[in-house]
């Protein structure tokens, strides 16, 4: 029996960039062929949610605009081309909603790089809401016995930590240095890194993310508002420096010490988007270290299966505070701020 669907529904949606977050009624939206209409239960709120709202990129984003992109919830209805789901399946809405799955990226497992690529809380409506689509084809896939509330993070910061940490290419028992490793993103990467077999250092600032990081699994943290020279401290506590470094910091400063940091022969990984940010590496020692600096971006397909199945067994964790959607405005001011330690989870029920 197919669930009732009702023709409005709560929302959280700006008009302008920077302008103001009105928790509305919307119309419910129309699934089209090759959609699914996903009643969203919880989701994540991303950093990148504050920049689309913000306007901090180069690039444009659709106007009035449903936020979010960590969406879990339940299928109520789908397209007439749609294969392979049912509804009552429990379905995830990522960053990428869809791509055009043709394209020299796309046909190499790289679709978030897809020209024609339509983004969740960006280009496409997103997850602030109560029901929401998505391309039924780069939809999450979510077992039934996952907690909707704990795994809305793996659909973004998950999946994006995840990718990255294989983009760094380690090896079991190699030290990895996670910069932000007190945040949303870096709590999850600490877990991941430790599920993979790596040695971890935590760096983020303040006692209380360096005991929240410790209790994740990293072996060691590095308080950069105690530490005179990060640089330094850093490598003495991994013997020479850490083979990889997962930069989720939104500090310019910070991306740029890793560059001096990370170990001879070693891959800094940029994920975090400071606005306007530059890589500076000397490029003496670049060359002479062999360093690689790479970014990672999001994840594919099989990158979401692996990030999630490593979650429903039980070796990650979402650390989440679950609050009303209403009460959106609120977290983005604790972000701004700096003050937010794991992750923020939405209820679209409130």
């Amino acid at each position: 029996m197919s669930p009732t669907i009702p023709t409005t529904q709560k929302a959280v949606v700006f008009e302008t960039n920077g302008g103001p977050l009105e928790y509305k009624d919307i119309p419910v939206p129309k699934p089209k062929s090759n959609e699914l209409l996903i009643n969203v239960k919880y989701s994540g709120v991303c950093h990148t949610d504050l920049h689309a709202w913000k306007g901090d990129w180069p690039l444009d984003n659709k106007l009035p605009l449903v936020g979010g992109h960590e969406g879990a919830g339940v299928v109520v209805a789908y397209g007439e081309n749609v294969t392979g789901w049912e509804i009552g399946d429990y379905a995830g809405i990522k960053w990428l909603n869809g791509s055009c799955l043709n394209c020299e990226y796309c046909i190499q497992g790289a679709e978030s790089s897809c020209a024609k690529a339509d983004l969740s809380g960006f280009t496409h409506d997103g997850s602030f809401q109560q029901y929401a689509t998505a391309d039924a084809t780069q939809a999450a896939r979510i077992p039934k016995e996952a907690d909707l509330a704990e795994v809305a993070p793996i659909l973004c910061a998950g999946i994006t930590v995840y990718k990255a940490l294989k983009t760094a290419d380690l090896r079991i028992g190699q030290w990895v240095a996670i910069s932000g490793a007190g945040g949303g993103l870096g709590s999850l990467a600490v877990q991941y890194a430790k599920a993979l077999g790596l040695r971890v250092l935590g760096i983020d600032g303040g006692a209380d993310k360096g005991e929240f990081v410790k209790s994740l699994g990293a072996e060691v943290f590095v308080d950069f508002t105690k530490t005179k020279d990060v640089v330094a401290e850093v490598q003495k506590l991994t013997n020479g420096g850490p083979h990889g470094v997962i930069n989720v910091s939104v500090s310019p400063h910070a991306i740029n010490q890793s560059v001096q940091y990370v170990r001879t022969l070693g891959k800094v990984v940029l994920v975090g988007l400071p606005s306007g940010a530059v890589v500076n590496s000397d490029v003496f020692w670049h060359v002479l270290k062999s360093i690689e600096i790479k970014g990672s971006y999001v994840g594919n397909r099989e990158d979401s299966a692996e990030a999630i199945d490593l979650f429903t067994r039980g070796l990650v964790k979402a650390p989440i505070k679950v609050i009303g959607l209403s009460e959106l405005a609120k977290v983005y001011e604790q972000m701004e701020a700096g003050a937010i330690i794991g992750r923020y989870v939405v209820d679209t029920s409130k």
